[in-house]
């Protein structure tokens, strides 16, 4: 039903307008207890609370409808959150053997190249740069220039299986990388919707 409420009310969350968002100032799930809790008392006081002028359509009857809509974006947002905060933390795993392995294919490479200068001198372009998005392409450049020499490998047996997996790495890697950065949790959609979600709540109870 929360999920209804969301869709039901995604518009008007969204025609909010920004100077009137706040973040939430107590926990989502203790402000939708007390708007729950709100609404059965309110029950028990509504010929005072109509004759005192409450728009009791608009506070009352759209009190349940407010609270699962602000329910499932919390929902929403911590779903993007652990989604994000999993993929920094297997990126912390992952990103050092993914360097010792660019590392040993460079100087695989170096090896096979001995003796063609030309070739050395496109590893040591490949090798020159640094930064973790420098590492992911270097993963793919290894890979190409690789395979586009193979006879250099052949001729020292070398495991060609080395370049598809460079390759493979430097794509999941790349969408790994994105992950972890993503857009900044205090800036994301999910978070801007949550406190869309949480204001209109409020604004009834």
């Amino acid at each position: 039903m929360s999920k209804q409420n969301f869709e039901k009310k995604l518009t008007e969350l969204e025609n909010i307008p920004q100077e009137l968002v706040k973040a939430p100032s107590q926990p989502v799930d203790v402000t939708t207890q007390e708007a729950e809790d709100l609404f059965v008392w309110a029950q028990e006081d509504k010929q005072v609370l109509v004759s005192i002028g409450l728009d009791w359509s608009k506070y009352v009857i759209d009190l349940p409808i407010r609270t699962g809509a602000c329910r499932y974006a919390q929902a929403i947002w911590n779903k993007e959150r652990y989604s994000q905060e999993e993929a920094a933390k297997a990126w912390k795993e992952e990103s050092p053997k993914a360097y010792e392995f660019r590392n040993d294919l460079l100087a695989d490479m170096r090896f096979a190249f001995r003796k063609r200068p030309d070739l050395l001198g496109r590893v040591r372009t490949i090798a020159g740069g640094d930064g973790n998005a420098d590492m992911i392409q270097d993963l793919m450049d290894i890979s190409v220039l690789g395979k586009g020499n193979l006879a250099e490998f052949d001729a020292i047996k070398y495991d060609l299986s080395r370049f598809d997996l460079a390759e493979q790495k430097s794509d999941s890697l790349a969408e790994l990388l994105a992950k972890a950065n993503g857009t900044t949790l205090d800036n994301s959609k999910a978070k801007d919707i949550r406190d869309r979600a949480f204001t209109h709540l409020k604004e009834a109870g």
